[in-house]
């Protein structure tokens, strides 16, 4: 475990859920190659809970500690190397003093676009039931609207006995995606993957 702590939003608000929310990530962590040098993960539920959390500790942490918030991006980015910016003009957030743009790592534009990117993973945890023609395509894929992607994804999978919903089951696929299938469908995870890999 390295001296890193990255401030989570999603789990909700039951131990089971943030439970489900600190594996799923730490299993896709682990499989970029960050086993033996893991960041500490805390769950927050909400995206404004997370904010104030990472704020906090950003104000009274060490500038040889690496803090990240990871966040939805709610929306596309114009720029994705300027995520205060983003965030500022999306929910009015302000950068905390001292906090530079490589401290905020996106999901963009929601978790649900990591997992309809990774088509592979998909098939296998759902099988024949899965309707892949119902996903929108891997192309230009952050760029599309959250609520396109979520719903995509749930249309995709109405037919298995357990279709796509937040909660357990979404950190589940969560973390058997396949990092370098992320990597090359997604700019922002490749830009996440290349800072984590200097930080940590």
């Amino acid at each position: 475990m390295v001296n890193a702590r990255i401030y989570l939003e999603g789990g909700g608000n039951t131990r089971r859920s943030q439970r489900s929310c600190r594996e799923g990530f730490s299993r896709l962590l682990e499989s970029c190659g960050y086993k033996g040098r893991m960041p500490k993960l805390i769950v927050c539920g909400g995206r404004t809970s997370a904010y104030d959390d990472f704020r906090t500790d950003n104000e009274r942490g060490s500038a040889a500690i690496y803090i990240a918030l990871l966040v939805d991006s709610e929306a596309p980015v114009a720029d994705i190397n300027a995520t205060w910016e983003h965030l500022r003009r999306r929910d009015g957030w302000q950068r905390p003093p001292g906090a530079d743009d490589e401290q905020v790592l996106m999901m963009t534009t929601c978790m649900e676009t990591w997992i309809v990117a990774d088509r592979d993973t998909l098939a296998l945890h759902y099988g024949q039931c899965l309707q892949p023609s119902a996903l929108p395509p891997v192309v230009n894929l952050e760029n599309r609207d959250r609520h396109d992607v979520q719903d995509g994804l749930e249309r995709a999978t109405r037919n298995c006995s357990q279709p796509y919903a937040k909660g357990p089951k979404s950190f589940e696929v969560l973390g058997n995606l396949n990092p370098d299938t992320l990597r090359q469908h997604l700019p922002s995870f490749q830009r996440s993957y290349r800072i984590l890999d200097a930080r940590l």
